[in-house]
């Protein structure tokens, strides 16, 4: 690394406005995460539904894996093509497309009248997720400051699993309705789809984009204006500056697959494989299926699934009180080491028939899972990309994701019926270990840094990446 790089100055980042000024930016935040409760919603509403859609159609071990994962199919093909409206349309634009995205999946579901209309509406609606993944927490990163990022873009991680405490709720309630109460639990999700179509019609474009990929200097500073409204002047048109300038740094063709872009790429696509590699969307989708393995009534199962959504909740708080404290690192190692412990418990109580400890074994991983990689994951790939590829960057991590989340959802109930479950959830438990190696010797801590350093930092080498 040239050693006359350090030296030189770093762009400052404009100051912030007091907390009685930022309640817009903050009303902003929350309106764009709302897509992460559609996502939470939409991707584990489907665990209430799985074995009836299963007996009415008469359907196969691998046609029921097919029909269930079919959403992360769409969502696999939203997160490959996310970027593209998101850079060629803007942010806003891409939020609101996302909305009638899902209310379309919604409302179709709801209405399958066979299994192949079913993977249709469900592909619809996954692929709203998909470019969720990529828009949303991409949006809050590009208006947060620095020191509030990783709460602000973490109200995305929230909504998730807010959104999966109330499909799991939402599932209880609904499944004494009658026999087609699986299209109410799907059905519903039309009413906060259109809601949040609603409110994004409300949201300012990214300054980031305006001032990076329109030349719209004018408009770029009057949103810097919003968000910073306590900001002077000159400190505005510094900020602007510094990341018009750090969008200047490119290599001659703005190419993505670079040597100079791989670290941000390969850490992007590492946290994604590991996140799934804990086996979190197999029991988050499979959850009243594996409480009944240990004997639980399907009654029971049902309800211990709400428990599943309230740990979550919980200990994303907790996730996203610590996020900008303790940082991204931190929570990564602390989760890491929740998945070995949970994971591994797990494994022994379906080896050794000890099947009572199952259910607390589950809440301990959900709840590793929620303060480590549930609150760090699209944060953290939304930060450690330059502008001008934040949105291939966050298309790749989010389609690493669920290519993963879709292969591991087709595949998760034909292994557990070929290989005893001890199997599969040691398998899961040894892929956290080597997930706690990489923690530890690869990943660089980003909290509280501004978007312009982190990519000094992981791409133009002008700062100690330690």
């Amino acid at each position: 690394m040239n050693p006359t790089h350090r030296s030189q100055r770093r762009p400052e980042a404009a100051p912030t406005a007091p907390a009685a000024m930022r309640r817009s930016l903050i009303l902003w935040s929350a309106t764009s995460a709302l897509a992460g409760f559609l996502f939470g919603f939409d991707t584990v509403v489907i665990s209430g539904a799985e074995q009836k859609i299963q007996s009415l159609w008469a359907l196969s071990a691998s046609m029921h894996g097919i029909a269930i994962a079919s959403a992360l199919y769409g969502t696999v093909l939203g997160a490959l093509l996310g970027a593209w409206p998101t850079d060629k349309i803007g942010r806003r634009a891409t939020l609101i497309l996302i909305g009638a995205l899902y209310l379309i999946g919604a409302l179709w579901s709801g209405l399958a009248t066979d299994v192949y209309s079913f993977i249709a509406a469900r592909v619809i609606g996954g692929f709203g997720i998909g470019v969720s993944t990529v828009a949303a927490p991409l949006y809050i990163s590009e208006i947060a400051p620095p020191e509030h990022r990783g709460r602000l873009a973490g109200m995305f991680q929230f909504n998730i699993v807010f959104g999966i405490l109330i499909a799991f709720l939402s599932n209880a309630l609904l499944s004494g309705v009658g026999p087609n109460s699986w299209r109410w639990m799907l059905g519903v999700a039309a009413v906060p789809s259109l809601v949040y179509t609603a409110l994004c019609f409300s949201l300012p474009e990214s300054p980031r984009w305006l001032l990076t990929r329109t030349g719209g200097e004018a408009a770029g500073l009057a949103v810097l204006k919003r968000i910073r409204p306590g900001a002077a002047a000159a400190a505005i048109d510094a900020e602007a500056a510094a990341i018009t300038a750090a969008a200047r740094i490119q290599d001659p063709a703005a190419r993505f697959w670079t040597r100079r872009l791989r670290r941000p790429i390969l850490l992007a696509m590492v946290i994604a494989f590991f996140n799934q590699m804990s086996g979190i969307n197999a029991i988050l989708y499979f959850a009243p299926r594996i409480f009944q393995l240990t004997g639980l009534g399907a009654k029971a199962a049902l309800l211990d699934s709400v428990g599943i959504g309230v740990t979550n909740l919980v200990f994303t708080f907790i996730g996203l009180w610590l996020i900008d404290r303790i940082g991204r690192r931190t929570l990564l190692f602390i989760g890491s080491l929740g998945y070995i412990a949970s994971l591994g418990l797990i494994a022994w109580a379906f080896r050794s028939g000890q099947y009572t400890i199952v259910p607390a074994c589950v809440f301990a991983f959900i709840a590793a899972h929620a303060i480590g990689q549930g609150a760090v994951i699209w944060v953290y790939i939304a930060e450690i990309f330059p502008n001008r590829h934040r949105a291939r960057g966050q298309t790749l991590g989010s389609f690493t994701h669920w290519t993963c989340a879709a292969l591991l959802t087709t595949f998760f109930p034909q292994l557990v019926s070929v290989f005893p479950p001890y199997y599969v959830f040691t398998f899961f438990a040894a892929m956290m270990v080597v997930q706690l190696l990489w923690v530890v010797t690869v990943v660089i801590e980003t909290k509280g840094v501004p978007l312009e350093e982190i990519q000094m930092r992981l791409v133009d080498g002008y700062l100690d990446a330690s």
